[in-house]
């Protein structure tokens, strides 16, 4: 092997690239040097010649021994005291006189100082570096902390020598959180947590943006969310499962998925209802607008299409947002009014990053409006950096410009608040059920403040499966790991925490995301991407301290090609599993896993928005859906997937039969198709409410008989994704007699 490909091979291996990886269908695929070196080009290394390998390679080895002390240091509660480790030249004579000392604050500003002389120093191990001795020390913390956020500064001194830094020093529960009507599973013996009493609750999982009544406008919102949330508590459900909430576009067709935020970190407008706005309905202006005739007569368009109009559903509410904004503004924020306080309070809360959406709101819009681009990577080259000289005056000719967007973050905020809390009223044990997309759009928010840790010229996907037989790639950029972690990790704890207000559960979508992530280069095909590792053990005990701190509970999507090491480290940390009917067999045997045999620590449904509905997995929809749009690579393929279906069917069957839940004689070839399936919707879900797992997931979409999925993987325009509206409203829903006849079945198996 030549040298370059070797030394290349050896800083990818160091940088967490993993060599090989295995698809679903066992095919092994081995990443290429071209692969590597856009990898670590993007890493922000050099890859040029063996001298620039030789170079990295020496950098990456000596890295810790460089640094004085760690950016970030993560201890769980139990690793106390604690102990500090530092790396620091050490001159002649120099050991009897080093003095440490810490000075430790936390989110209160309080502040406990300790100092250390050479007796209270631990000396770990020695070291010449770069024809410098040096030595790795440890000195140790003497006092139990809680856990929480720290500012770690340190200060070292020798007869020679003087060293200071500031680290972030954070201390984490061991696990996730768990209401305490749940947490039974910690003391149960393997034969009693087969049968748990007082710890499995069942939910109504929605599109939100897809719900129709005769009062939203043209899309699902909080109004909507509000009333089906009070109906699903009065039928006993403990939680309401909604789609990620995120920033988008709200442009088609690539600017619609709620899977591919222009933010993480703050939600769609779109979702609001419009006439529950203290400041719509006060506003005279506000008012005519909405009573108008071509006004009324473009709602009315709206409410009756077939699908969602993503952009003119956005395009009147903003222009109503900002009358009312008018309105708050010069009859209560000039007027310093108790609600003008209550918004203060919220920016006041929101801090820099929101002051930094504001700006970056107010600037998208009007960047769009002169260059014709939402993307800040194609703004002028003065207008992409945060602080730059452009962007601060930008900034001082636009605050009313950027306040109006704080304004409508508030009032989503306000609304978003509202609901959770009368859930909880209402006795609900969990409430909201928030969704966590992936990442964030390349041109977007998230990566115009955070790309110092963002890997240019690469998306992040999947490799080849079942469903995506080419492989996947989702259009947005990976964090660089290392530069994550030097950063102290403030991005990934804004997140969580963002994302977890008003939340009593929040599901990670591609948990395997968390311990490594598929990277694309640019230009190639998926199937040619690699896994590279992430600090896996850092990100779950802060995502087990946000969830402690926010009580919520963490659900991880461990769907597809995901080892058991991850799922047992997800158990580990009380993270619940993710289980879907379609996917629990008794691998490498196709049938179906029989209730006894999920996993307790979980959630289980039937399907997910990328996945056919019941309805439409039964009578084969989305094998049809798939061959009209080209998706599958040849007709044997196609052929194969309808011979699987068929046996899936007859399995299916033969499950619920084995459990006592259809008679023997009950066939799939009853006259009355549509009774039938109605029939054996309600089966499979008392079917999966036997099992063990801690959460039951009803889809609205299988309840109401709904044959096609929210969204085609593989596709842009080709089928309308994210667009579909229920064909029920939700009044006539609300009187669907299934619902109470499912409650009954659930109350029943959920005690």
């Amino acid at each position: 092997m030549p040298e370059y490909e070797e030394l290349l091979n050896e800083l990818s291996d160091i940088c967490g690239i993993v060599p090989e990886y295995y698809d679903i269908f066992g095919t092994r695929h081995e990443a290429s040097i071209a692969t590597k070196t856009a990898i670590l080009t993007a890493m922000g290394l050099k890859t040029g010649n063996t001298e620039d390998l030789h170079s990295e390679i020496a950098k990456a080895r000596l890295r810790e021994w460089k640094r004085f002390i760690e950016p970030v240091i993560v201890f769980l509660s139990t690793e106390q005291p604690l102990e500090i480790i530092l790396h620091t030249p050490l001159r002649e004579n120099d050991e009897s006189n080093i003095l440490v000392k810490l000075a430790l604050g936390d989110e209160g500003n309080n502040r406990e100082e300790f100092a250390f002389g050479p007796a209270d120093i631990r000396l770990i191990e020695r070291r010449v570096v770069e024809d410098v001795p040096h030595v790795k020390i440890g000195v140790t913390i003497n006092a139990i902390k809680d856990i929480g956020y720290y500012d770690l500064d340190v200060l070292y001194k020798s007869s020679n020598f003087g060293l200071t830094a500031r680290s972030k020093l954070i201390i984490t529960p061991e696990s996730c959180y768990i209401p305490d009507h749940m947490d039974s599973w910690s003391d149960c013996s393997p034969e009693s947590r087969l049968q748990p009493e007082k710890s499995k609750t069942w939910g109504l999982c929605i599109n939100l943006y897809s719900l129709t009544s005769g009062r939203n406008w043209g899309i699902g919102d909080f109004g909507d969310l509000k009333n089906i949330g009070e109906w699903t508590a009065a039928l006993g459900g403990g939680f309401i499962g909604i789609n990620p909430l995120h920033s988008i576009p709200n442009m088609p067709p690539c600017g619609i998925s709620p899977y591919s935020p222009l933010s993480r970190l703050y939600k769609n407008p779109i979702y609001l209802d419009m006439e529950s706005i203290p400041d719509v309905m006060d506003s005279n202006e506000a008012g005519i607008t909405i009573q108008a005739h071509d006004f009324q007569e473009a709602l009315n368009g709206l409410r009756s299409a077939e699908f969602i109009d993503y952009e003119r559903v956005a395009a009147l509410k903003t222009r109503i947002l900002h009358q009312a904004f008018e309105y708050f503004y010069v009859n209560h924020y000039l007027k310093n009014t108790p609600r003008a306080e209550e918004f203060r309070r919220y920016a006041e809360a929101g801090g820099k990053v929101l002051d930094d959406f504001a700006l970056f709101s107010a600037l998208q819009q009007d960047m769009n409006t002169d260059c014709g681009s939402l993307s800040w990577r194609n703004w002028p080259e003065e207008y992409r950096e945060r602080d730059s000289a452009q962007v601060r005056e930008y900034l001082d000719s636009n605050t009313e410009a950027a306040l109006f967007h704080k304004y409508v973050q508030w009032l989503i905020d306000e609304q978003h608040g509202a609901i959770s809390e009368r859930l909880a009223d209402l006795g609900m044990p969990i409430g909201l059920y928030h969704d966590l997309a992936v990442g964030s759009s390349d041109g977007g928010f998230d990566t115009w403040i955070a790309h110092d840790i963002i890997a240019d010229g690469m998306d992040v996907g999947a490799p080849p499966d079942d469903f995506n037989p080419t492989g996947q790639n989702w259009g947005f950029p990976p964090a660089i790991p290392e530069k994550m972690r030097a950063s102290g990790y403030e991005f990934l704890i804004t997140t969580i925490r963002q994302n977890m207000r008003h939340s009593g559960a929040l599901r990670i979508d591609h948990a395997l995301g968390m311990f490594r992530l598929f990277w694309i280069p640019k230009g190639m095909n998926p199937e040619h991407g690699a896994y590279v590792k992430y600090p896996s053990e850092d990100i779950l005990r802060i995502i087990a301290l946000e969830s402690v701190r926010n009580s919520s509970m963490i659900i991880g999507e461990d769907l597809g090609t995901v080892g058991e090491d991850v799922r047992e480290t997800l158990v580990r940390f009380r993270m619940l599993g993710y289980k879907l009917l379609y996917f629990e067999r008794n691998y490498p045997d196709p049938s179906f896993k029989m209730p006894a045999r999920y996993s307790d620590l979980a959630l289980c449904a039937v399907t997910t928005h990328d996945l056919p509905t019941l309805y439409g997995f039964w009578e084969g929809r989305d094998i049809e859906a798939r061959t009209c749009l080209g998706l599958y690579p040849n007709d044997e393929f196609m052929s194969r997937q309808i011979s699987e279906r068929r046996r899936d069917k007859a399995l299916l069957l033969q499950a619920l039969k084995s459990e006592g839940l259809l008679p023997d004689t009950f066939a799939d070839d009853q006259p009355d198709k549509q009774d039938m399936i109605s029939a054996l919707c309600l089966t499979i879900y008392e079917f999966l409410a036997r099992t063990p797992c801690r959460l039951l997931a009803v889809n609205l979409d299988d309840m109401i008989g709904a044959l096609d999925q929210q969204n085609m993987p593989g596709t842009i325009d080709a089928y309308p994704n994210w667009s579909r509206k229920t064909p029920i409203a939700i009044s006539t829903i609300m009187q669907n007699r299934s619902f109470l006849t499912l409650s009954k079945l659930l109350k029943k198996n959920h005690r």
